[in-house]
């Protein structure tokens, strides 16, 4: 079970591998470096930094959690950037050492830390201590695998794109909550979730999806954004899961993006959007 370590608490390690870097999830590079980190036969320690330049991230800590969990890290540690950005570079490696005494470090050849991001993997391997595995940057097409990147892609509706480099689906997770049921009425009944603020904003549109419930997997079609139709301005994911019978409200669901279908538009009367909703569902069941 993945244990999370915050700022001001104290962690109990008799030696452990610890990945460094900014890990607002695990993309394809991310997931090269666990696979490194693993072959110690150690506990794996995620570091994972909360806020700073790019306030908005990519999963949400709650997120980042269960993508740790799943890759097989015993433990994370939420570094506020606000409490970090200042210290030194050999007062961060102290207060990492200090802290989990760890026996290797495992990091990309772009990591950078302390303050003004003077630090690198060279700072690491000067330090004397720890033993330091620096593994080169993963690039797919030509292009470096980054959480910018995937962000780029996100911006511009390139889903598909972006779970290429993150090596699984962009996923969003949270609780289903009551909200106008006009979905219901129109023969297509949602889920409907509020995204997290202070997660990365994708492109506003329709997008295929697919979400888990009770161990059997449902295709989807998911409105992000507002409902011009019906005058409604509130920004929600509405998710429509083909198939499905049943209460949602109140359950928590992960739901995963699989591809852009289409932008956000108005419709002259409900038909129409009947009648496109119907097209939309048409498309993904025939994928």
């Amino acid at each position: 079970m993945l244990k999370t370590v915050r700022f001001t608490e104290k962690f109990q390690s008799d030696g452990c591998v610890m990945l460094l870097g900014g890990f607002d999830g695990l993309h394809l590079g991310h997931k090269q470096l666990m696979r490194r980190a693993q072959e110690y036969a150690l506990p794996v320690g995620v570091m994972t930094i909360v806020g700073g330049k790019e306030a908005k991230s990519l999963f949400t800590f709650r997120e980042r959690e269960e993508i740790f969990r799943a890759h097989g890290a015993d433990f994370a540690f939420e570094l506020p950037f606000s409490e970090i950005k200042d210290l030194s570079p050999q007062a961060f490696v102290e207060l990492l050492i200090e802290e989990f005494r760890p026996k290797a470090f495992v990091c990309g050849d772009d990591f950078r830390f302390g303050k003004g991001a003077c630090g690198s993997a060279q700072t690491l391997k000067e330090c004397g201590r720890i033993r330091v595995d620096v593994e080169r940057l993963v690039t797919t097409r030509g292009e470096k695998i980054s959480s910018s990147s995937i962000k780029k892609y996100l911006t511009a509706g390139e889903v598909e794109r972006a779970n290429e480099l993150l090596g699984e689906e962009f996923f969003l997770v949270g609780e289903v909550i009551k909200d106008r049921g006009i979905g219901k009425t129109l023969g297509f009944p949602t889920a409907n979730i509020v995204y997290p603020s202070e997660k990365f904003q994708i492109k506003k549109g329709v997008y295929e999806t697919r979400v888990h419930v009770n161990g059997k997997e449902y295709m989807g079609i998911t409105n992000y954004g507002n409902r011009p139709t019906f005058q409604d301005q509130t920004v929600i994911t509405e998710t429509y899961l083909d198939g499905f019978d049943g209460e949602l409200y109140g359950k928590t669901l992960q739901v995963r993006f699989v591809r852009f279908l289409r932008e956000i538009k108005t419709f002259e009367n409900v038909e129409k959007l009947k009648e496109q909703l119907k097209e939309d569902i048409r498309r993904v069941r025939e994928k």
